[in-house]
């Protein structure tokens, strides 16, 4: 056979989503083990199908490379796995529209009784949009898409996909994974997702051993920084890392201290779209990296990062460290020089290609991390050099996504740091470490204060400032200099907003004509700003929100700032309306759970399906909440973005109501202009 013999049957999605809202419905009774495995065609699959993406348009081919992981249970599986598949347009003609084949396997790892295999994806891209319909052992199907050869891909990004280990999980009756999957279907087929660290949350290694709980507990800080890891301790590190990605990315099933959630969704978004991630602290233990480097530097936490940087890579990126040679030098990697400072691998950074003209970085800030480096200049000679020469090879990039786990542009907390660590709080935090009072108020580590590892995390803390700072000149000449626009991702904070660059406005200088003149370049042309790039930050699409005052907070200290003395740095206070529709005061962060997308122009209305992004108009921040109130005249330009002909559209999907089933989001759209022309900037140096 060729092709389906019903080209309607291959039109139709093979999950249709009313099959899926009755799995919704069926999580919500959770049950308290994770649900048992069922044997499909001879295999006991325990996690996956997952897709990741490596690749497309590589040295000049017209191809797409991906991968497809499968974990089984040897004990009760009876057969090899084996991945088919059908694909032709996603609109097909007739039956010689289809081809079919298999996808090459092998197995890269075993452990515990489990076996990793993994199957490689080789394809042409074509002058169509495809559907790829696999089936695994005759038993499993899943459809994914691939872009046409000049289409750029329509992108999810999103982060903290799991609960903090003391949320109660009961109020969150919804799944956002739900709204991802319709409008995978119903609007845009997503080609990939971008996965921006906190994939699953492992701060319950706290408890994987007696011998590991008892040092979290330990007063003495001589026996703590001498403790051993032995040999019972790293077999209960790889018992708990196994079982917890077996569990949530095979199941989606969690439990906490004070809760359980069943997402089974996730597992599922993850067999129809392909991933790229990168990894932050919870994908390893809560705040790993910015403790004291004396902390880190334990044998204990060590092999805390050794270990779950072994399952991060199993898992996350479907590679071996320890036997899979060949696969650690794929194109996609950029590694880092020398092994980190705690985990003793190099630093995996990704560089990939989402279709036609937009490159995307991935950049590894947890593996390098200390507390006064995030990552070491070296590998950023080696990142950048990567960058340019990918895109003086393929000049039809005109963005460039670079994914941090962690915010960029963002409120400064610099205050909040020196009250926890000043001399005032000394007598309580001693108390606190002996547990005569608040023993909340640091943490079991080494005894700071509880917060102070986020903040501690935080790009614009004081002990990353000025590296911040430097990476932040370095995208701003990066994409001035070959006309790309550098569009940063994060997540983290539990919370949306975007942050922004851009020239320097002579607000104070006004009435001086020239000044007038460069303001009324600015805001009439930001395609030819070479400094405007945007920070998305979309996070959580599963944790808890932070409460109101938090978020008020933020607003609160979130100015205006002059990165430089020809930069501006704000937040684009695009949330005037709640998701309801009714008005806020707190325009800038908006503390409620989300994911975003961003989606080429040319992908919304090729055939002019879709009105409303014409391009050569002006689109200010939309809401499918509706707009606040008419911006004033002043502001007519300073929110306000050209619709080009490579524009992204960036748009933040938050929840409406955590308690309905039926997920449903309000939309936040803020479209990111291409850069028009090559542009070279001062060299100004780089503040401290």
């Amino acid at each position: 056979m060729t092709g389906p013999s019903n080209i309607e049957t291959w039109i139709q999605d093979a999950h249709p989503l009313d099959q899926l809202f009755e799995r919704l419905e069926a999580a919500q009774d959770c049950p308290k083990k994770v649900p048992i495995a069922e044997v499909a065609g001879g295999l006991d699959i325990r996690c996956g199908p997952i897709l990741r993406l490596l690749g497309t348009l590589e040295q000049g081919q017209s191809n797409y490379r991906a991968t497809l992981m499968i974990v089984t249970k040897d004990e009760s599986t009876t057969a090899d796995a084996r991945v088919t598949f059908v694909k032709g347009p996603v609109q097909p003609q007739n039956d010689a529209d289809f081809s079919q084949g298999e996808f090459p396997g092998k197995i890269y790892h075993v452990q515990d009784g489990h076996t990793f295999w993994r199957f490689h994806i080789d394809l042409p891209l074509e002058q169509y949009e495809q559907k790829v319909r696999y089936t695994v052992n005759d038993a499993l199907t899943f459809d994914f898409y691939v872009p046409r050869l000049d289409q750029p891909m329509n992108i999810i990004s999103y982060s903290c996909n799991g609960f903090s280990l003391a949320t109660q999980t009961d109020s969150f009756k919804g799944s956002l994974w739900y709204d991802v999957i319709r409008k995978h279907y119903t609007e845009n087929r997503y080609h990939v997702m971008l996965g921006g660290g906190d994939q699953l949350y492992c701060d319950a290694i706290k408890n994987a051993s007696d011998v590991f709980h008892k040092w979290l507990n330990e007063k003495n800080p001589i026996k703590k920084q001498h403790a051993k890891f032995t040999g019972d301790i790293e077999r209960s590190f790889n018992e708990f890392y196994l079982k917890q990605y077996l569990e949530w990315f095979g199941k989606g099933f969690w439990v906490g201290t004070q809760g359980r959630t069943l997402q089974s969704l996730f597992p599922f978004a993850m067999a129809c779209i392909p991933s790229v991630n990168i990894y932050d602290d919870h994908d390893i233990i809560d705040g790993y990296g910015s403790y004291r480097d004396s902390t880190m530097g334990t044998e204990m936490f060590r092999g805390v990062g050794t270990v779950a940087y072994k399952y991060y890579m199993l898992f996350q990126h479907q590679t071996s460290l320890e036997n899979d040679k060949e696969y650690n030098t794929d194109p996609s990697w950029i590694l880092g020089k020398r092994p980190g400072p705690f985990i003793a691998e190099h630093s995996h950074s990704v560089f990939t290609k989402l279709g036609n003209g937009i490159g995307f970085l991935g950049l590894d800030c947890r593996t390098e991390r200390k507390l006064k480096q995030i990552v070491s200049d070296d590998t950023y000679n080696v990142v950048f050099k990567r960058l340019k020469d990918e895109v003086r090879q393929d000049p039809n990039i005109k963005h460039m996504l670079v994914m941090l786990g962690v915010p960029i542009a963002y409120p400064r907390l610099v205050w909040l740091e020196w009250l926890l660590t000043s001399s005032i709080l000394a007598p309580v935090r001693t108390l606190a470490q002996k547990g005569v009072i608040a023993k909340g108020l640091v943490n079991e580590f080494d005894g700071s204060v509880e917060v102070l590892d986020d903040l501690n995390d935080h790009w614009c803390s004081k002990h990353h400032k000025k590296e911040r700072n430097a990476l932040v000149a370095r995208l701003q000449e990066f994409g001035a200099s070959l006309g790309v626009r550098v569009t940063i991702l994060s997540g983290d904070v539990h919370l949306c907003a975007i942050g922004r660059f851009r020239t320097k406005l002579h607000h104070h200088l006004i009435s001086q004509s020239k000044y007038e003149e460069h303001n009324k370049q600015v805001l009439e042309h930001p395609e030819e700003d070479p400094r405007l790039m945007f920070n998305i930050i979309s996070s959580a699409i599963v944790n808890a929100p932070p409460p109101d005052a938090m978020a008020t907070l933020l607003n609160k200290r979130s100015k205006g700032h002059h990165f430089d003395r020809l930069t501006d740095e704000d937040m684009v206070p695009i949330f005037g309306k709640d998701v309801d529709g009714s008005e806020r005061s707190n325009k800038q962060f908006l503390n409620k759970r989300n994911w975003s997308d961003l989606v080429h122009i040319r992908n919304f209305n090729p055939d002019g399906s879709r009105p409303g992004y014409e391009i050569g108009t002006w689109r200010y921040p939309q809401s499918s909440a509706g707009l606040a109130k008419d911006f004033e005249p002043e502001e007519q330009r300073d929110f306000q973005y050209p619709i080009t002909e490579n524009s992204l559209v960036t748009r933040i999907h938050v929840e409406k109501d955590p308690a309905d089933i039926q997920s449903e989001t309000t939309d936040y759209e803020i479209i990111v202009p291409e850069l028009a022309g090559k542009h070279q900037l001062k060299d100004i140096g780089v503040k401290d």
